[in-house]
């Protein structure tokens, strides 16, 4: 997962490939919170890993749950209704699908609870559940703002024999809370009746289906009135398993009808949601066919392809994929005229207003658009040239992270820039990840940032911290000989001119990854073996093939990956990466690197004086500078920063400064 402060996505404009997506995390919810309430253990399989399912997880064990997590498989030992803390106080983040149920199945249970979040769940309304609950005997207090949480639930008294009224038009989770938690006290038919249009009915379905998994058949008189028969009871599956996120699969079936390969043909294979699914936003698929997608579909995959282009605008009733309905906001960028998106007055109070910040943040990138109390209306850009680079500023709204991704993919090369990516967690952690993994973009389109410099500038220190804040992987093109010695002593190669062939077709094969201060080969952490006097040694003949060096060359080329580079070493600006946007060149007195480096040998506990330490270095410098091949020396377009009285962190914030005037935003 991606935790830098923003990812600058380059130009995307191609894809191909087979992504897995994650848990439901709609149906992940419900299924814990049932496995908790119910009689029996349940075993939870491909849960879905995130922010919301990780703080209902610790709110069931508060409450006193048997859970044992092994992966993204949980065994739940269910209360039977009986809870055995009847205290708690229960931090919720912003997981509406925690929260709304939570309230209402600790309520018709009564004790003492607290029920908060982070500040935008307590901008989020529950006055209408808590309302329906207040109907039944509830004692609920609101510790804020009336209407909103946070919430204290008391002792219940409850009174079951007339029909329980709720709102329907603001958030199907009231209901959806009712239906969970009123088998608990169903000594007697209870009755709930909706009042107004029911939105997001396919979220309703989904509770009914999992309902009927844990023994409890709800009937239903059209989408006005619900009754829970009396006797009925949570019984354990046993074993269930969660379907895979159809709003999550809603970006991947975008970018299916969006990118293109070079040959002009191209498929996104989506596994683990099929057309059969019991999410209403599979429904989605629909929606992205009419606006020109191509799409096949069997029990467990889908396969997108682009086929309309550009896409057709559409002038739809959104009620029935309420979160998968803004990709297809994003998707109006790419169609032949205005896009009109309707009923979805539900995006209101969700985990920000989402018709407002999705206005705001299209028009950024120079789209025209026209927002209602319940609709929004989207016209791309007029042309090419109109398209803007953009700020996507994502209100700690994953699901508005993961559809500007797509505004990558626009017509006029520009990147787009997603703040706070981390917010994807919710329900996606590794979304950038999958999205990276079957994209591809025009080499030149990556961004490279080189370091270059002399033995103890401190250009590895100053590109490692660079690529950690930008989220670009990272090349310490130093340590490539030595790791390409170890590898072939692994091989049972001889490190000798004997074996150069074979270890610079090995070089092709190796899977090096840098990664926070560590080294590691096909998984291997090396960072240490690869420090040894005799790795070093070993590296100095290897370096000295000219096959393994032209074989080193095309796997250092190989690191040039989405979303971009920093690479390090002495020669990365000037014969590696030779178009790289930034070239820095940094360097130091020698007085000051021979400081450096002897605190650093003495710390090892190597002995060694100061004075023959500068005079190696120096030595090091004229050889570096003057050698045939190579030479160390600044690219004509270098950045020049002498950091021999700088901190790391004013060298890495003068280098930030450098790269953010080279970008449009």
């Amino acid at each position: 997962m991606y935790a830098t402060e923003f990812l600058d996505l380059p130009p995307l404009g191609h894809a191909a490939g087979t992504v897995t997506l994650p848990g439901s995390k709609s149906i992940s919810n419900r299924v814990l919170l049932l496995a908790a309430l119910c009689q029996g253990t349940t075993t939870i399989h491909d849960l879905l890993d995130s922010d919301d399912t990780r703080v209902m997880l610790v709110a069931l064990r508060q409450l006193g749950c048997g859970i044992r997590q092994d992966g993204a498989q949980v065994q739940v030992d269910g209360l039977n209704g009986q809870l055995s803390a009847k205290v708690a106080k229960l931090f919720l983040g912003n997981a509406g699908t925690a929260m709304r149920p939570l309230t209402a199945a600790l309520a018709v249970m009564g004790g003492d609870f607290e029920l908060s979040g982070i500040p935008r769940m307590h901008e989020r309304p529950i006055g209408d559940l808590v309302d329906a609950l207040r109907q039944l005997g509830c004692h609920i207090d609101y510790l804020g703002q009336d209407g909103y949480p946070p919430l204290r639930i008391g002792k219940s008294s409850l009174q079951l024999d007339t029909p329980i009224q709720v709102r329907g038009d603001v958030s199907s989770q009231f209901l959806t809370a009712l239906l969970m938690a009123l088998p608990l006290v169903a000594r007697k038919d209870i009755v709930i009746d909706v009042v107004g249009e029911l939105i997001s009915r396919p979220y309703i379905e989904i509770t009914l289906n999992l309902l009927a998994r844990f023994g409890v058949h709800i009937q239903r008189d059209g989408w006005q009135r619900f009754t829970i028969p009396a006797g009925c009871k949570l019984q354990s599956p046993g074993d269930i398993h969660v379907e895979v996120d159809a709003s999550s699969a809603s970006y991947f079936i975008a970018l299916g009808a969006i990118a293109t390969r070079a040959s002009g043909q191209n498929s996104i294979r989506i596994l683990g949601v099929g057309a059969d699914s019991i999410q209403g936003d599979i429904r989605f698929m629909e929606a992205a066919q009419m606006m020109g997608a191509s799409i096949e579909s069997g029990p467990n995959w889908l396969q997108v392809s682009r086929g309309v282009w550009p896409l057709k605008a559409i002038d739809l009733d959104c009620n029935h994929i309420p979160d998968a309905a803004m990709t297809l906001a994003v998707m109006a960028l790419y169609a032949d005229g205005t896009t009109t998106l309707r009923n979805i007055a539900s995006w209101r109070v969700k985990e920000t207003d989402r018709i407002a910040a999705m206005a705001t943040e299209l028009s950024k990138l120079g789209a025209t658009v026209v927002e209602g109390a319940d609709f929004i209306q989207i016209t791309p850009p007029a042309g090419v040239h109109d398209w803007k680079a953009g700020t996507i500023h994502t209100y700690d709204d994953h699901r508005i992270a993961m559809c500007f991704s797509l505004a990558a993919f626009n017509p006029a090369g520009i990147p787009v820039r997603i703040k706070d990516p981390k917010c994807v967690a919710k329900t996606f952690p590794d979304y950038f990840e999958a999205l990276f993994s079957v994209c591809q973009s025009p080499e030149a389109s990556i961004p490279v940032i080189c370091v270059d410099g002399p033995t103890a500038s401190g250009k590895g220190t100053l590109a490692a911290v660079l690529a950690q804040k930008l989220g670009y992987h990272f090349l310490d093109s130093g340590s490539l000989y030595r790791i390409t010695a170890l590898a072939a002593l692994r091989a049972g190669l001889t490190v000798d001119a004997a074996s150069e062939a074979a270890i610079a077709q090995l070089v092709a094969g190796l899977h090096i990854r840098f990664m926070d201060g560590r080294v590691l080969l096909d998984g291997d952490d090396v960072s240490d073996t690869i420090r040894t006097e005799e790795a070093g040694m070993n590296a100095s003949t290897v370096s000295a093939l000219p096959q393994v060096r032209t074989a080193l060359i095309d796997l250092q080329h190989s690191f040039r990956q989405l979303p971009g580079l920093v690479a390090d070493g002495r020669d990365m600006g000037t014969v590696i990466f030779p178009d790289a946007p930034l070239k820095v060149f940094l360097t130091a007195s020698a007085e000051r690197r021979a400081e450096r480096r002897y605190k650093q040998l003495i710390f090892k506990g190597i002995s060694i004086t100061l004075p023959s330490l500068r005079a190696d270095l120096e030595a090091r410098d004229a050889r570096d500078s003057f050698r045939t091949v190579a030479p160390l020396k600044p690219a004509e377009d270098a950045q020049l920063l002498d950091n021999s009285d700088l901190t790391v962190e004013e060298s890495v914030n003068l280098v930030l400064d450098w790269w953010q005037s080279k970008q449009p935003f």
